[in-house]
């Protein structure tokens, strides 16, 4: 379908589509097994100018916003859901200081970013707060002209590798959720360490690891927005990251379709393919219409927050429900044109299964996705009494 890309993004989708053909695909498997952090890609990545697409011009991006990053997102998942989260990651933990950063934080952190010197990540989640966000234990006291952070973060993409944090820790427990605050943390802090790192089921080319805090120092300007709008910096950031969660699943799905496709035709049993039974036909007919549907609406949603739009929060949590459930469906079934061979590491296809697992979970659960959406459509119904 054409999607009336801009001259300027369909260069950016052939970029991104050559380094995931040329430099990603090749090196999968490898960085899959092995667990490492694919800095090489990291850095080609920054030599093509694709880490600012996002970032305002004056911070020295290009100024494409979520649009452009979807993009680019999905083209570089097709070929490894994990490798591509070094890119897709540093997003979700950038978009907090777009959206809140003072413009003394805006120029001293992005455009480090954006030209891919340094990686970002977000850090909220821990041990008992999860889809609870509002049972975080980190806290950070106010200490003269500075912060001081005490606890741990779980779970955190691009942890241990990014150089810039944003990290949500409550000011004023009392208060509930409108005590939480948001602050960027430096690498190399003194008090700030990082734990295990984890060994995943999928996205294994993607570093997680704990981030530990012990009397950590920070300088109270590092604080974005205002104390006691951490959560509110989170929400926003999510709606804004979601469209990039969902790009992620489409490129999964249509990197397994492809492959099953080509399997099909290759594949004979009954003296012909396996693509000329119908069984078979209508499992691609049906992935490839899934999949071309989810990319609509992750367009959809990326456009509608670039427009500037206040309501984005329920089309953004439809784009990464929709988009990461299909994706779970459309690789699960194709390992099942795969057959036997699609179970065998010796085959690409049950890695993108593995991968396409963690959409549904991270940046929010399916289920919270849900109630995301329920919550937007019975704010609009009120807003029309």
């Amino acid at each position: 379908m054409d999607y009336l890309f801009t001259e300027e993004q369909v260069m950016i989708r052939d970029l991104a589509r050559q380094i995931a053909e040329e430099k990603i695909r090749p090196v999968a498997a490898e960085y899959d097994e092995s667990g490492e952090f694919p800095w090489p890609i990291v850095k080609i990545l920054a030599e093509s100018d694709l880490c600012g697409i996002y970032i305002p011009e004056q911070y020295g991006g290009t100024g494409g916003g979520v649009t452009d990053l979807v993009i680019a997102t999905e083209e570089l998942s097709k070929a490894c859901g994990g490798i591509s989260l070094a890119f897709a990651a540093t997003a979700l933990g950038t978009f907090p200081i777009i959206l809140y950063g003072s413009e003394e934080q805006k120029k001293k952190f992005l455009p480090d970013i954006a030209a891919g010197k340094k990686l970002a990540a977000f850090a909220i989640t821990e041990a008992e707060a999860g889809s609870d966000a509002g049972s975080i234990k980190t806290t950070a006291k106010k200490d003269g002209d500075s912060y001081i952070l005490n606890g741990t973060k779980q779970w955190i993409t691009n942890g241990g590798e990014a150089e810039v944090y944003t990290v949500i820790a409550m000011t004023d427990r009392t208060k509930g959720a409108r005590g939480a605050s948001a602050f960027i943390v430096e690498k190399g802090t003194p008090g700030f360490e990082f734990g295990k790192k984890e060994d995943k089921m999928g996205i294994r080319g993607s570093a997680t690891r704990e981030l530990i805090f012990t009397d950590c120092r920070i300088p109270k300007e590092n604080i974005l927005a205002r104390e006691g709008m951490g959560f509110i910096v989170a929400m926003k950031t999510f709606d804004n990251s979601r469209p990039g969660v969902a790009a992620q699943a489409v490129g999964i799905a249509q990197g397994a379709f492809d492959l099953a496709l080509k399997y099909s035709h290759e594949r004979h049993q009954f003296g012909q393919p396996i693509s000329s039974f119908q069984g078979i036909q209508f499992m691609l007919a049906d992935m490839a219409t899934q999949i071309e549907a989810a990319r609509a609406l992750v367009i959809s949603a990326a456009r509608m927050v670039d427009s500037g739009a206040k309501n984005i929060a329920g089309v953004s949590a439809m784009a990464k429900l929709y988009a990461s459930d299909m994706a779970m469906k459309v690789t699960v079934d194709c390992v099942q044109i795969y057959g036997g061979y699609g179970y065998m590491k010796d085959y690409p296809v049950e890695k993108y299964m593995r991968d396409a697992k963690i959409t549904q979970i991270y940046e929010g659960t399916n289920q919270i996705q849900r109630s995301v959406i329920a919550a937007s459509l019975i704010k609009s119904l009120v807003k029309k009494k």
